[in-house]
């Protein structure tokens, strides 16, 4: 491990700042030479004297730098250290002229003056009394964030995590931690509740404070919530509250009565069993519950001589269509809302293009929508019409505090007549609502989707439980076309749907499977297929063409295992290649990489010269280049480059294997699946079916017989708690 070092000097130019995460590059003078600091200083400026803590690295692009682990801020504490840290821009609204008349005037006691006595600046010609005031809260707000991070340090809160709470809370920050050091918990910070309980113990604070327990009840809920519940009974979430906070179920219980009372949790029964709920998720389904029975109680006109218009696209297209697509195409023109749902093959794609059509047809306007950008593009494929992410369709935005919101809502509602959202298995509760706020009275609504595939990553089961509701009308396709059934990855699906093992033993067709009884030989044969075999067989380009599946991401032959394999083959280390280290692994020029959470911040460029903002969870790119002297990586997605800064490296992934779960909304020209030692739960038909489905052109099963045999046979889904078909009222 390098020794730290410590390094003092004054700040003599910024390079490179990020106001959003304090990263800065800058030259320091120390007194003898000028030395390249990189690091967070903590919003430290030219002129400002500064202690660091850190090491001395060397760049093989950039040099010499000195890394900076912990930076301390001194106040600049004569009139030419002053004068050089307000003319540098360190305080908004003053400039070069007006720092020289502020520090002529004050001279040594200048900051003084700004902090303690700021009505005096305004003896100074062109400094209004507003102005005076506005400078000095400016400079105790930038001074304010030193103090925070120097008193936070010693909890081992991070510059970075210190800078956010400023935002957050302000020049009060302080006082408003030491009050209630749970804060850390909330949505904004984010932090564990295991760590924000380490530092209430540092300052004191004793296992039934009051702050504490509420803390506890509301992280249990959060953490179901990633489990993909919106709710939890409240007979099993208060032992859990109890066990994890060490304190009797009796003051869990009355510390959740009080947090119902101020609107922190919400309670509903639920077939008589009281459920427990954040607001935000409670909101969400009851929403969409009142607006799903609106737009039901409201169909929009029906289309005259809808079977006269079906005659025409299938004289049109020279196809017949079957009893369950025509009911489709009818109940989509004229009822309003339509479920269409269906395994591969059964002429989901076929039935939605003449839906498309025929309402086209009747002159209304039609907006395309999936969840993530891959299924919007292989919407506009299969449709010939654009298709948009919900995301930008919604015409994502920030507020003050930079948190996103959408633009499109009641009361600037989407310009259409028929909204159609596909995969809709993958979207939860929260972005249905937000969808459903923007959708205009009268539109009609198509959602697509199989509800066999694995749900939403998001807390909520949408589609099944409108489904469930009967509230909406539904049609599954279930007839398999005579044209699909010459592949093999169509029909074994639907074996697997079925409860039957699928046909392993098929050596000439798109669906193979290659039996290896060892984890970790598993692993090694699934690189050796999509680095080689594969490939040099199939002329499939490695990277673009072929996706590793794993169920798992742990084990031998999980994704985490499988990405470092696959990078040391495709993209080991170079001296032309810069990398950076990312918790357990590197990310390397030239890598796959995958976002692995909604980031709105990430500004991107379209290969068209459009440009806009908003990675979203599961995209996969390839990162182009990393800058460290500015902090910054290139990283192509499809047709557009984004542009990411340190700060969110840590949401990204390798991508040459990926999980199931984050394949949804994808197809891939091959896949590649290990189905061996993987843990139980795990273990069941619809990620088997999920994973199976993914691939387009071509699949290889690699492992045991006997896994696949399981998880065919285990129908056991992961129960979700939620609460919309109850609000929506069984209608069956």
């Amino acid at each position: 491990m390098s020794q730290k070092e410590n390094l003092s000097g004054i700040i003599e130019k910024v390079s490179f700042t990020n106001p959003s995460n304090g990263f800065t590059v800058a030259q320091l003078n120390d007194g003898k030479r000028l030395i390249t600091v990189v690091g967070n200083l903590a919003g430290a400026g030219v002129g400002e004297t500064v202690k660091l803590t850190g090491e001395h690295t060397e760049h093989y692009t950039f040099g010499p730098q000195f890394k900076v682990d912990e930076c301390e801020r001194c106040v600049p504490d004569t009139a030419a250290s002053i004068y050089k840290y307000l003319a540098s821009g360190g305080i908004k609204g003053i400039g070069p002229a007006t720092a020289l008349r502020i520090v002529n005037r004050f001279g040594d006691n200048t900051l003084n003056v700004i902090e303690k006595e700021p009505q005096r600046l305004a003896e100074i010609k062109g400094i209004s009394h507003a102005k005076a005031m506005a400078i000095s809260e400016e400079y105790i707000k930038n001074f304010g964030v030193r103090d925070l991070m120097v008193y936070l340090a010693q909890f081992k809160v991070t510059p970075d995590e210190a800078l956010r709470l400023f935002k957050l809370l302000g020049t009060a920050a302080i006082d408003k931690i030491k009050l209630n050091p749970y804060y850390f918990c909330s949505d904004d910070m984010r932090f564990s509740f295991e760590r924000a309980d380490e530092i209430a113990q540092a300052m004191g604070y004793g296992a039934d404070f009051e702050y504490r327990i509420m803390c506890g009840i509301e992280y249990v809920l959060r953490h179901n919530i990633q489990n993909g519940h919106t709710c939890i009974p409240r007979h099993k979430a208060l032992p859990v509250a109890s066990d994890l906070l060490g304190v009797d179920e009796k003051t869990v219980s009355d510390c959740c009565d009080k947090m119902i009372g101020q609107g922190r949790i919400t309670l509903a029964d639920i077939e008589d069993v009281p459920y427990l709920f954040l607001p935000y998720q409670y909101k969400a389904e009851s929403y969409i519950a009142t607006r799903i029975k609106s737009i039901a109680g409201c169909p929009p006109p029906s289309v005259i001589d809808v079977n006269r218009h079906i005659a025409q696209v299938q004289n049109d297209l020279d196809i017949e269509f079957g009893a369950l697509q025509k009911r489709a195409i009818e109940l989509a023109v004229n009822k309003g809302m339509l479920i269409l749902t269906g395994g591969p093959g059964t002429g989901k794609t076929t039935t939605l293009n003449a839906i498309i059509h025929i309402l086209e047809q009747s002159g209304l306007k039609i907006l395309l929508a999936a969840p993530t950008g891959r299924a919007a593009k292989r919407m506009s494929e299969v449709t010939g019409n654009e298709a948009k992410t919900i995301h930008r369709l919604l015409e994502v935005e920030w507020d003050e505090s930079h948190r996103p919101y959408f633009s499109k809502n009641e009361r600037n509602t989407l310009d259409c007549h028929v909204l159609i959202v596909d995969e809709m298995s993958m979207v939860d509760s929260v972005l249905f609502e937000s969808l459903l706020r923007a959708v205009p009275f009268g539109c009609r609504l198509v959602l697509v989707g199989d509800s066999d595939q694995l749900p939403s990553v998001g807390a909520g089961n949408v589609l099944q439980d409108l489904i469930d509701s009967g509230i909406i009308p539904t049609v599954e396709l279930t007839e398999v076309f005579r044209q699909a059934m010459e592949s093999a990855i169509v029909t074994n699906a639907h074996k697997i749907l079925r409860g039957e093992t699928p046909d392993l033993s098929l050596r000439d067709s798109d669906f193979f499977f290659l039996k290896c009884e060892n984890a970790h030989s598993v692993a090694d044969l699934v690189c050796n297929l999509a680095t080689e075999r594969l490939p040099n067989a199939y002329e499939y380009n490695a990277l673009e063409d072929i996706q590793i599946l794993c169920p798992s991401r742990k084990w031998d032959a999980g994704t985490l295992a499988i990405n470092t394999a696959m990078q040391n083959l495709v993209n080991p280390p170079s001296r032309d290649k810069k990398e950076i280290h990312v918790g357990k692994f590197i990310l390397r020029e030239g890598d796959k990489v995958m976002q692995i959470k909604n980031n709105y911040d990430i500004t991107w460029n379209k290969d068209d010269g459009t440009d806009g903002t908003g990675i979203f969870n599961g995209d996969v790119g390839f990162l182009e280049s990393i800058d460290m002297g500015s902090g910054l990586l290139h990283i192509r997605f499809d047709d557009k480059v984004a542009l990411y800064m340190m700060e969110f490296v840590d949401q990204l992934e390798l991508a040459y294997a990926v999980t199931v779960h984050k394949s949804q909304g994808s197809e891939y020209e091959c896949v590649v699946m290990p189905v061996s030692d993987m843990p139980p739960q795990l273990k069941y038909r619809n990620l088997l079916y999920t994973g199976v489905t993914r691939a387009k052109n071509m699949l290889v099963l690699v492992g045991k017989q006997q896994v696949v045999e399981e998880m065919t046979q285990n129908v056991k889904r992961t129960r979700r708690y939620t609460a919309l078909r109850h609000f929506l009222g069984d209608s069956k």
